[in-house]
């Protein structure tokens, strides 16, 4: 047992102490504890506690770190798990709670300034996109908070805190509803649109690369693309690289974001076609350019061979959406139409999950597919049936 020692403070005041051995730290020194209490029965009942908790392996140790530093820490144990556009994802989004609640040491921090933090990021976290100081995504606001979930989960598992104070703290129905109602949701193109889109572009240079980002790729997908991953003779292609933006400026090539990514997928009989003929215009381009032409390999380039980017494709079928008088959607947001035709149609889950590049098949339904009136058709006749109804009344 440790020696208890009896002090006098200089006002009078009878206190005992206690210097009890915590073990080491993570840099393997000796962590000594200090205990101070008014009476020896406290002082003894706070050894016994350390002591126990030291034995168990649950022993908190006092720290001085405050959330901010210990969010920088986690950004860069992250590195070793997620890319670099990733982090600054990860940075850009808990700026928010660095910003307001950065200062607080980690092991002071509550639930209810977690929650505070949070209500005030969907209240007045905007930034950019609107009137700084608006109301926040709701989308946005989740994605803040699940960092900050998992960073908090980290720190439990190091030892700093005894359980994560932002482990129930949620964003409230109220803000939810409100976001709907301010946001409402842009729909995928319906079938029709698509096909309404593909007709109108069948003359524009860019013709393959757009029929590639209705199939469902991703833009960086599309973009990272080289001659050399696709067989013609085959109809196939594989995605094994991507070229995606930092900031919408800086263009960052790289692998495919996960294994699962990296595929092979077969070409459509149209989407085959735009792209021989996409191939045979690269070879005039570069005869009429001579020297001035790049031989960059990508799929996707100018007529002098230079790669485009993710930008230059989205803007590119933006301009060609007004051009067509059609409802506006993200590029991005193709795959949700594709992956919706393809589910209606029978496509097996994980059939779809391969397509899009992903692991989870229950995901990428719940993420991806959309199912609208038309889509129902069907299941609206058959139950006509089931009531004894004229089947074919309502077809």
């Amino acid at each position: 047992m440790a020696e208890i020692k009896k002090i006098t403070l200089k006002s009078g005041k009878t206190r005992y102490r206690a210097v009890v051995d915590a073990g080491r730290d993570e840099n393997g020194k000796r962590v000594q504890l200090t205990i101070t209490r008014d009476t020896k029965t406290e002082v003894k009942n706070e050894v016994s506690r350390i002591r126990h908790q030291r034995s168990a392996g649950t022993l908190i140790l006092p720290s001085e770190i405050t959330l901010g530093e210990w969010l920088d820490q986690w950004l860069e144990y992250k590195r070793r798990d997620v890319e670099e556009t990733t982090i600054r994802t990860y940075r850009l989004a808990l700026v928010h709670v660095r910003d307001r609640i950065g200062h607080i040491r980690l092991q002071e921090l509550t639930e209810d300034q977690v929650q505070d933090c949070v209500d005030a990021i969907v209240a007045s976290g905007r930034r950019k996109g609107g009137p700084a100081g608006g109301r926040l995504a709701v989308s946005t606001a989740e994605g803040v908070l699940t960092r900050l979930k998992e960073a908090l989960g980290r720190a439990v598992v190091r030892k700093l805190i005894p359980e994560s104070p932002a482990k129930y703290v949620r964003i409230s129905l109220a803000d939810k509803k409100a976001d709907k109602k301010a946001r409402p949701k842009v729909k995928p193109w319906t079938v029709a649109e698509v096909q309404t889109f593909i007709r109108g572009i069948e003359r524009d240079r860019l013709n393959a690369a757009l029929l590639l980002s209705l199939m469902g790729f991703r833009p960086a997908e599309v973009v990272g693309l080289r001659w050399e991953y696709l067989d013609l003779k085959l109809a196939t292609l594989e995605i094994a690289r991507t070229r995606t933006m930092i900031g919408n400026v800086t263009v960052l090539e790289k692998d495919a974001k996960t294994a699962a990514g990296e595929r092979v997928l077969p070409l459509p009989g149209p989407v085959l076609d735009a792209l021989k003929k996409f191939r045979a215009r690269q070879a005039r381009e570069k005869l009429a350019a001579g020297d001035g032409y790049t031989d960059s390999g990508y799929v996707v380039v100018d007529q002098l061979g230079m790669p485009r980017n993710t930008r230059h494709l989205r803007e590119h079928a933006y301009r060609l959406m007004r051009e067509l008088e059609m409802r506006q959607v993200r590029l991005y947001d193709a795959r949700h139409s594709c992956l919706s035709y393809l589910a209606v149609n029978g496509v097996p889950d994980v059939v779809l999950a391969a397509w899009a590049g992903h692991t989870n098949a229950s995901f990428t339904k719940r993420k991806y597919v959309t199912v609208d009136v038309e889509d129902m058709r069907a299941a609206a006749t058959a139950w006509h049936g089931f009531h004894g109804g004229d089947r074919k009344a309502l077809v």
